[in-house]
């Protein structure tokens, strides 16, 4: 992604492939500290690490190097970006694209954006700091470019396609791409989405999308994840949840994210373990409305985020 952006000079930041340790070197030599390292593949969310010492780029370039994160062993050394992340997810054919919603993550697992990185523990949407102005520096600068440039290889992109961006100074810089939706963003996209999902997968294949117009409900919506205690690092499992006293509605839902039934009984199966999601018609009080639906929950082995829209909730 990172050489397809250099190439076709989408605004991305400054970055470096690394093979061994010379190559770290000459990163740091180039640029100031802090340095995202990023693991070249799979890494369940973790394989991202912001470093605030050179010894600490070194550290962690050593661990991926000695195979740390079993899908590769090379990094990408990346500079350090200040600004406001947030995901512009599309549908695409092998002709046209059509926007499928905005979202804001929260990746670090401590509130005020402390601690490692995550998954997710939380997420909202449509995310707000997208204005028209915006929307066409990413449509233009970023997504256009990368759809013909694959066109241009003979390998036009179908499909889900989640441009994850920084937002720095109202200009756009891409971070990655996804080529699937992002989860915990897909929970609030979803449920504000009104145009039947297969009929839109269906258009995606066959090329028709150009023909299909996407609805929304004007309702926001918001999600916030109960991790077992101890996620991203140890935690454990089979632990018992009750939901017994738990009432929905048609605006809220809890998704299962790491839970399986044992001897008939819910129990805990992973770090995120449920997402509980809320529509609403202003933030404050659908975060609220989470809240609540989590007291009631009252799984003792659980943790969670209580300032998950911190950001949109300033806003106001």
């Amino acid at each position: 992604m990172k050489s397809l952006c250099k190439k076709y000079k989408i605004p991305t930041a400054g970055f470096k492939i690394c093979k061994n340790k010379k190559d770290v070197k000459l990163f740091l030599n180039k640029y100031k500290i802090p340095v995202v390292v990023k693991a070249d593949g799979l890494a369940s969310g973790k394989g991202v690490v912001v470093c605030k010492s050179e010894k600490q780029v070194e550290k962690f370039s050593n661990e991926i190097f000695l195979g740390k994160f079993k899908s590769s062993k090379k990094l990408v050394l990346e500079q350090f970006l200040q600004g406001e992340e947030v995901s512009y997810f599309l549908i695409a054919d092998k002709n046209h694209f059509s926007f499928i919603g905005s979202a804001q993550d929260h990746k670090c697992v401590g509130e005020n954006e402390t601690g490692p990185n995550t998954g997710g523990m939380g997420a909202y949407s449509p995310a707000p700091i997208i204005n028209k102005n915006l929307e066409k520096k990413i449509i233009n600068r970023i997504v256009k470019p990368t759809l013909l440039a694959l066109k241009s290889k003979k390998h036009p992109y179908t499909g889900f396609l989640y441009v994850g961006l920084m937002i720095k100074e109202n200009e756009p810089y891409l971070i990655e791409y996804n080529v699937r939706m992002g989860d915990p963003e897909c929970q609030v996209i979803m449920p504000r989405l009104k145009t039947d999902l297969v009929q839109l997968l269906n258009a995606s294949v066959e090329n028709r999308l150009s023909g299909v117009k996407i609805r929304w409900s004007k309702d926001k919506c918001m999600t916030t994840v109960l991790c077992a205690k101890g996620y991203p690092n140890k935690y454990r499992k089979n632990t018992r949840i009750n939901l017994a006293q738990i009432k929905l509605n048609n605006k809220s839902f809890i998704f299962h994210a790491g839970t399986k039934i044992k001897d008939n009984l819910l129990t805990s199966n992973g770090g995120r373990v449920l997402n509980i999601v809320v529509l609403g018609s202003v933030f404050l009080n659908i975060r609220n409305q989470i809240y609540k639906i989590i007291k009631t929950i009252n799984w003792k082995n659980g943790f969670f985020r209580r300032d998950i829209g911190w950001r949109v909730i300033k806003r106001k």
